[in-house]
Protein backbone atom coordinates (compact mmCIF):
# COMPACT_ATOMS: atom_id res chain seq x y z
CA UNK A 1 0.00 0.00 0.00
CA UNK A 2 1.15 3.59 -0.85
CA UNK A 3 2.09 5.74 2.25
CA UNK A 4 -0.30 8.66 2.82
CA UNK A 5 3.05 10.95 3.15
CA UNK A 6 4.23 10.07 -0.59
CA UNK A 7 2.79 11.63 -3.49
CA UNK A 8 2.52 9.10 -6.68
CA UNK A 9 5.64 10.37 -8.06
CA UNK A 10 7.52 10.00 -5.46
CA UNK A 11 6.22 6.64 -4.57
CA UNK A 12 7.47 5.74 -8.15
CA UNK A 13 10.94 7.29 -8.04
CA UNK A 14 10.95 5.67 -4.43
CA UNK A 15 10.78 2.09 -5.92
CA UNK A 16 13.18 2.42 -8.84
CA UNK A 17 15.59 4.73 -6.88
CA UNK A 18 18.79 2.75 -4.84
CA UNK A 19 17.67 3.45 -1.02
CA UNK A 20 21.05 5.28 -0.67
CA UNK A 21 19.75 7.40 -3.68
CA UNK A 22 16.33 8.13 -2.37
CA UNK A 23 17.19 8.94 1.00
CA UNK A 24 19.81 11.32 0.30
CA UNK A 25 17.34 13.30 -1.68
CA UNK A 26 13.93 13.11 0.26
CA UNK A 27 16.20 13.34 3.91
CA UNK A 28 16.29 16.29 6.35
CA UNK A 29 18.51 17.40 9.00
CA UNK A 30 18.43 15.75 12.47
CA UNK A 31 14.88 16.01 13.18
CA UNK A 32 13.73 16.42 10.04
CA UNK A 33 11.42 19.64 11.42
CA UNK A 34 12.02 21.65 9.27
CA UNK A 35 11.68 19.41 6.71
CA UNK A 36 8.66 18.96 7.35
CA UNK A 37 7.47 22.52 8.40
CA UNK A 38 8.03 23.83 4.79
CA UNK A 39 5.64 21.40 3.61
CA UNK A 40 3.01 22.41 6.28
CA UNK A 41 3.69 25.79 6.04
CA UNK A 42 2.20 26.83 2.81
CA UNK A 43 -1.41 24.99 3.94
CA UNK A 44 -1.84 27.58 6.61
CA UNK A 45 -2.75 30.37 4.43
CA UNK A 46 -5.75 30.01 2.70
CA UNK A 47 -6.88 31.73 -0.38
CA UNK A 48 -9.66 34.31 -0.87
CA UNK A 49 -10.46 34.16 -4.80
CA UNK A 50 -12.12 37.23 -5.86
CA UNK A 51 -15.06 36.68 -8.66
CA UNK A 52 -16.64 38.48 -11.15
CA UNK A 53 -12.85 38.92 -13.05
CA UNK A 54 -12.53 38.45 -17.14
CA UNK A 55 -10.67 35.45 -17.13
CA UNK A 56 -10.62 34.31 -20.14
CA UNK A 57 -7.39 34.99 -21.07
CA UNK A 58 -5.16 33.89 -18.37
CA UNK A 59 -1.18 33.98 -18.73
CA UNK A 60 0.92 32.74 -16.14
CA UNK A 61 4.28 33.61 -17.73
CA UNK A 62 6.48 36.42 -15.75
CA UNK A 63 10.45 37.30 -16.03
CA UNK A 64 12.87 37.03 -13.48
CA UNK A 65 16.22 39.32 -13.93
CA UNK A 66 14.79 40.39 -17.13
CA UNK A 67 14.08 36.84 -18.84
CA UNK A 68 11.12 35.78 -20.07
CA UNK A 69 9.73 31.99 -18.73
CA UNK A 70 6.56 30.48 -19.25
CA UNK A 71 5.33 30.64 -15.47
CA UNK A 72 6.80 31.22 -12.28
CA UNK A 73 7.71 27.96 -11.59
CA UNK A 74 11.88 27.49 -12.01
CA UNK A 75 13.97 24.42 -11.40
CA UNK A 76 16.03 24.80 -7.98
CA UNK A 77 19.58 23.99 -7.87
CA UNK A 78 19.97 19.76 -6.37
CA UNK A 79 22.65 17.85 -6.51
CA UNK A 80 23.49 14.41 -8.67
CA UNK A 81 20.75 14.48 -10.85
CA UNK A 82 22.35 11.46 -12.31
CA UNK A 83 21.68 9.22 -9.54
CA UNK A 84 18.19 9.66 -10.78
CA UNK A 85 18.93 8.53 -14.10
CA UNK A 86 21.35 8.26 -16.79
CA UNK A 87 20.57 11.43 -18.50
CA UNK A 88 21.03 13.36 -15.50
CA UNK A 89 21.00 17.27 -15.81
CA UNK A 90 21.28 17.17 -19.18
CA UNK A 91 17.67 15.66 -19.69
CA UNK A 92 16.22 18.09 -16.64
CA UNK A 93 17.96 21.04 -18.40
CA UNK A 94 16.14 19.94 -21.68
CA UNK A 95 12.75 19.41 -19.97
CA UNK A 96 13.03 23.21 -18.65
CA UNK A 97 13.72 24.67 -21.73
CA UNK A 98 10.87 22.10 -23.57
CA UNK A 99 8.56 24.13 -21.16
CA UNK A 100 9.82 27.23 -21.70
CA UNK A 101 11.36 27.71 -18.05
CA UNK A 102 14.58 28.53 -16.17
CA UNK A 103 17.08 25.43 -14.43
CA UNK A 104 19.85 26.97 -11.95
CA UNK A 105 22.64 23.91 -12.10
CA UNK A 106 24.22 23.30 -9.24
CA UNK A 107 27.99 23.08 -8.46
CA UNK A 108 27.38 19.51 -7.24
CA UNK A 109 26.03 18.79 -10.79
CA UNK A 110 27.05 15.16 -12.20
CA UNK A 111 27.29 16.96 -15.37
CA UNK A 112 29.58 19.59 -16.16
CA UNK A 113 28.46 23.51 -16.75
CA UNK A 114 29.85 23.24 -19.71
CA UNK A 115 28.18 19.72 -20.88
CA UNK A 116 24.35 21.28 -19.79
CA UNK A 117 24.86 24.22 -21.64
CA UNK A 118 26.01 22.28 -24.39
CA UNK A 119 22.58 20.19 -24.79
CA UNK A 120 20.58 23.19 -24.63
CA UNK A 121 22.66 26.75 -26.09
CA UNK A 122 19.92 28.68 -26.34
CA UNK A 123 17.79 28.17 -22.82
CA UNK A 124 18.09 30.41 -20.15
CA UNK A 125 20.61 28.71 -17.38
CA UNK A 126 21.63 30.42 -14.08
CA UNK A 127 24.74 28.50 -12.37
CA UNK A 128 24.46 27.80 -8.40
CA UNK A 129 27.73 28.46 -6.62
CA UNK A 130 29.39 27.28 -3.56
CA UNK A 131 32.71 29.60 -2.09
CA UNK A 132 35.72 27.31 -1.34
CA UNK A 133 38.75 28.94 1.28
CA UNK A 134 40.35 28.58 -2.39
CA UNK A 135 38.71 31.47 -3.93
CA UNK A 136 40.07 30.49 -7.21
CA UNK A 137 37.56 27.60 -7.26
CA UNK A 138 34.96 29.75 -7.63
CA UNK A 139 36.71 32.02 -9.58
CA UNK A 140 37.25 29.30 -12.30
CA UNK A 141 33.55 27.69 -11.93
CA UNK A 142 32.48 31.83 -12.65
CA UNK A 143 34.31 31.72 -15.34
CA UNK A 144 33.22 28.81 -17.22
CA UNK A 145 29.52 29.63 -16.64
CA UNK A 146 29.57 33.47 -17.76
CA UNK A 147 31.76 31.74 -21.01
CA UNK A 148 28.97 28.99 -21.58
CA UNK A 149 26.34 31.75 -21.48
CA UNK A 150 24.63 31.26 -18.21
CA UNK A 151 23.01 34.40 -16.82
CA UNK A 152 23.39 34.62 -13.35
CA UNK A 153 25.22 33.47 -10.43
CA UNK A 154 22.95 31.68 -7.61
CA UNK A 155 24.84 32.11 -4.20
CA UNK A 156 24.35 29.61 -1.42
CA UNK A 157 24.45 30.69 1.67
CA UNK A 158 23.02 28.59 4.13
CA UNK A 159 26.06 25.98 4.16
CA UNK A 160 28.76 26.96 5.88
CA UNK A 161 29.02 23.23 7.11
CA UNK A 162 26.86 20.05 6.04
CA UNK A 163 24.04 20.07 8.04
CA UNK A 164 23.47 16.63 9.93
CA UNK A 165 21.77 14.27 8.00
CA UNK A 166 20.58 10.96 10.05
CA UNK A 167 20.02 8.84 6.73
CA UNK A 168 22.88 9.68 4.84
CA UNK A 169 25.12 9.05 7.75
CA UNK A 170 23.58 5.82 8.37
CA UNK A 171 23.99 4.63 4.57
CA UNK A 172 27.62 5.99 4.35
CA UNK A 173 26.11 7.99 1.48
CA UNK A 174 28.75 8.19 -1.59
CA UNK A 175 28.71 8.35 -5.06
CA UNK A 176 28.38 5.51 -7.07
CA UNK A 177 31.56 4.11 -9.50
CA UNK A 178 31.39 6.13 -12.55
CA UNK A 179 29.54 9.24 -11.01
CA UNK A 180 31.55 12.35 -10.25
CA UNK A 181 31.33 16.13 -9.46
CA UNK A 182 31.76 16.81 -12.93
CA UNK A 183 32.44 20.73 -11.82
CA UNK A 184 35.12 19.96 -9.13
CA UNK A 185 37.31 17.71 -10.73
CA UNK A 186 39.73 19.56 -11.93
CA UNK A 187 40.20 21.65 -8.65
CA UNK A 188 39.54 18.53 -6.17
CA UNK A 189 40.25 15.26 -7.94
CA UNK A 190 39.66 13.14 -4.76
CA UNK A 191 36.62 14.98 -3.98
CA UNK A 192 33.99 11.99 -5.38
CA UNK A 193 35.37 9.71 -2.85
CA UNK A 194 36.09 12.18 0.59
CA UNK A 195 32.34 12.31 1.14
CA UNK A 196 30.06 15.85 1.59
CA UNK A 197 31.40 16.68 4.98
CA UNK A 198 34.67 16.97 4.19
CA UNK A 199 34.05 18.86 0.73
CA UNK A 200 32.14 21.09 3.21
CA UNK A 201 35.07 21.50 5.29
CA UNK A 202 36.51 23.39 2.39
CA UNK A 203 33.39 26.19 2.24
CA UNK A 204 34.98 29.04 3.50
CA UNK A 205 33.87 30.10 6.50
CA UNK A 206 34.68 33.54 6.46
CA UNK A 207 32.38 34.71 3.83
CA UNK A 208 30.96 38.05 4.50
CA UNK A 209 27.94 40.40 3.11
CA UNK A 210 31.27 42.75 2.45
CA UNK A 211 32.41 39.85 -0.63
CA UNK A 212 29.19 39.91 -2.58
CA UNK A 213 30.60 42.79 -4.78
CA UNK A 214 33.44 40.75 -5.21
CA UNK A 215 31.38 37.86 -6.15
CA UNK A 216 28.89 40.16 -8.45
CA UNK A 217 32.17 41.95 -10.38
CA UNK A 218 34.18 38.62 -10.63
CA UNK A 219 31.24 36.84 -12.81
CA UNK A 220 29.94 39.68 -14.14
CA UNK A 221 26.76 38.04 -14.04
CA UNK A 222 23.85 39.29 -12.03
CA UNK A 223 24.16 37.94 -8.07
CA UNK A 224 21.32 36.38 -6.40
CA UNK A 225 22.03 34.73 -2.75
CA UNK A 226 20.25 31.85 -1.57
CA UNK A 227 19.47 30.53 1.84
CA UNK A 228 18.15 33.75 3.57
CA UNK A 229 15.67 33.41 6.29
CA UNK A 230 15.30 37.14 7.80
CA UNK A 231 14.38 40.72 6.51
CA UNK A 232 17.66 42.23 8.23
CA UNK A 233 19.78 39.98 6.18
CA UNK A 234 17.44 40.22 2.60
CA UNK A 235 18.43 43.77 3.48
CA UNK A 236 21.96 43.61 3.92
CA UNK A 237 22.37 41.09 0.69
CA UNK A 238 20.63 43.70 -1.77
CA UNK A 239 22.61 46.80 0.04
CA UNK A 240 25.71 44.57 -0.28
CA UNK A 241 24.82 44.22 -4.30
CA UNK A 242 22.70 41.09 -4.50
CA UNK A 243 20.03 41.67 -7.72
CA UNK A 244 18.14 38.99 -6.36
CA UNK A 245 17.02 36.91 -2.89
CA UNK A 246 16.45 33.20 -2.59
CA UNK A 247 14.07 32.52 0.59
CA UNK A 248 15.16 29.46 1.69
CA UNK A 249 16.54 26.48 4.24
CA UNK A 250 18.14 24.20 2.09
CA UNK A 251 14.99 22.01 1.84
CA UNK A 252 15.38 21.63 5.60
CA UNK A 253 18.70 19.67 5.11
CA UNK A 254 20.77 22.54 7.53
CA UNK A 255 20.04 23.84 10.46
CA UNK A 256 17.00 21.92 11.81
CA UNK A 257 14.17 23.71 13.25
CA UNK A 258 14.70 26.72 11.27
CA UNK A 259 11.76 28.23 10.28
CA UNK A 260 9.84 27.73 7.03
CA UNK A 261 10.36 29.36 4.24
CA UNK A 262 6.34 30.25 3.56
CA UNK A 263 6.64 31.84 7.11
CA UNK A 264 8.80 34.44 6.52
CA UNK A 265 8.80 35.17 3.06
CA UNK A 266 6.35 38.20 3.47
CA UNK A 267 9.33 39.46 6.02
CA UNK A 268 11.65 39.48 3.55
CA UNK A 269 9.73 41.24 0.50
CA UNK A 270 9.01 43.81 2.83
CA UNK A 271 12.47 44.49 4.19
CA UNK A 272 13.76 44.31 0.56
CA UNK A 273 10.66 46.89 -0.76
CA UNK A 274 10.81 46.37 -4.15
CA UNK A 275 14.47 47.15 -4.82
CA UNK A 276 15.08 43.55 -5.79
CA UNK A 277 13.48 40.45 -6.99
CA UNK A 278 12.42 37.82 -3.93
CA UNK A 279 12.49 34.35 -4.68
CA UNK A 280 11.26 31.32 -2.79
CA UNK A 281 11.51 27.75 -2.43
CA UNK A 282 11.08 25.09 0.49
CA UNK A 283 7.80 22.30 0.17
CA UNK A 284 6.29 23.80 -3.13
CA UNK A 285 4.23 21.03 -4.41
CA UNK A 286 0.88 22.73 -6.05
CA UNK A 287 0.01 25.04 -8.48
CA UNK A 288 -2.21 26.92 -5.50
CA UNK A 289 1.32 26.85 -3.38
CA UNK A 290 2.55 28.72 -6.17
CA UNK A 291 0.14 31.32 -6.51
CA UNK A 292 -0.06 31.80 -2.58
CA UNK A 293 3.69 32.57 -2.89
CA UNK A 294 3.58 35.50 -5.64
CA UNK A 295 0.33 36.95 -3.40
CA UNK A 296 3.18 36.97 -0.50
CA UNK A 297 5.21 38.83 -3.12
CA UNK A 298 7.56 36.48 -4.48
CA UNK A 299 8.26 37.03 -7.99
CA UNK A 300 8.82 33.37 -8.87
CA UNK A 301 9.60 29.70 -6.96
CA UNK A 302 12.00 27.22 -7.13
CA UNK A 303 10.92 23.80 -6.85
CA UNK A 304 13.72 20.67 -6.13
CA UNK A 305 12.59 17.53 -4.89
CA UNK A 306 9.25 17.35 -7.38
CA UNK A 307 11.70 17.19 -10.20
CA UNK A 308 14.02 14.74 -9.21
CA UNK A 309 10.84 12.41 -8.73
CA UNK A 310 9.91 13.00 -12.26
CA UNK A 311 13.53 12.54 -13.37
CA UNK A 312 13.42 9.05 -11.97
CA UNK A 313 10.17 8.07 -12.95
CA UNK A 314 10.58 9.12 -16.67
CA UNK A 315 13.64 11.01 -17.19
CA UNK A 316 13.30 14.30 -19.60
CA UNK A 317 9.79 13.14 -20.49
CA UNK A 318 9.06 12.58 -16.70
CA UNK A 319 10.43 16.52 -15.22
CA UNK A 320 8.62 17.88 -18.27
CA UNK A 321 5.55 16.53 -16.90
CA UNK A 322 6.04 17.97 -13.26
CA UNK A 323 6.49 21.44 -14.91
CA UNK A 324 3.53 21.37 -17.21
CA UNK A 325 1.46 20.05 -14.28
CA UNK A 326 2.61 23.07 -11.93
CA UNK A 327 1.93 25.37 -14.71
CA UNK A 328 -1.18 23.96 -15.39
CA UNK A 329 -1.86 24.33 -11.71
CA UNK A 330 -0.82 27.72 -11.38
CA UNK A 331 -3.25 28.64 -14.36
CA UNK A 332 -6.10 26.78 -13.21
CA UNK A 333 -5.57 28.63 -9.55
CA UNK A 334 -5.50 32.07 -11.00
CA UNK A 335 -8.19 31.29 -13.24
CA UNK A 336 -10.22 30.39 -9.99
CA UNK A 337 -9.31 32.86 -8.22
CA UNK A 338 -10.32 35.37 -10.66
CA UNK A 339 -6.73 36.74 -11.62
CA UNK A 340 -5.99 37.12 -15.41
CA UNK A 341 -2.09 37.80 -14.99
CA UNK A 342 0.92 36.12 -12.53
CA UNK A 343 2.34 39.01 -12.24
CA UNK A 344 -0.45 40.90 -10.69
CA UNK A 345 -1.70 38.41 -8.25
CA UNK A 346 -2.70 40.99 -4.73
CA UNK A 347 -1.53 40.56 -1.31
CA UNK A 348 -5.20 40.38 -0.35
CA UNK A 349 -5.46 37.02 -2.16
CA UNK A 350 -4.25 35.17 0.68
CA UNK A 351 -5.07 34.71 4.36
CA UNK A 352 -3.03 33.27 7.22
Amino acid sequence: MQEPSLDPREQVARDRLSPMAYDYYAGGAETQATLAANLQGWSRFRLRPRVLRDVSAVSTATTVLGTPVSSPVLVAPTAYHRLAHPDGEVATARAAAATGTLMVVSTLATTSLDDVAAAVPDAPRWFQLYIFDDREIAGDLMDRARGSGYRAIVLTVDAPVLGYRPDDEHNRFTLPDGLSMANLRRHLPNVDGSGLAALFRTVDKTLTFDDLAWIRDRAGLPLVVKGVHRGDDAAACIDAGADAVVVSNHGGRQCDAAVCTAEVLDEVVAAVDGRAEVYVDGGIRHGTDVVKALALGARAVLVGRPILWGLATDGETGVRQVLDDLRDGVQRTLTLCGVADATEVPRDLVTA
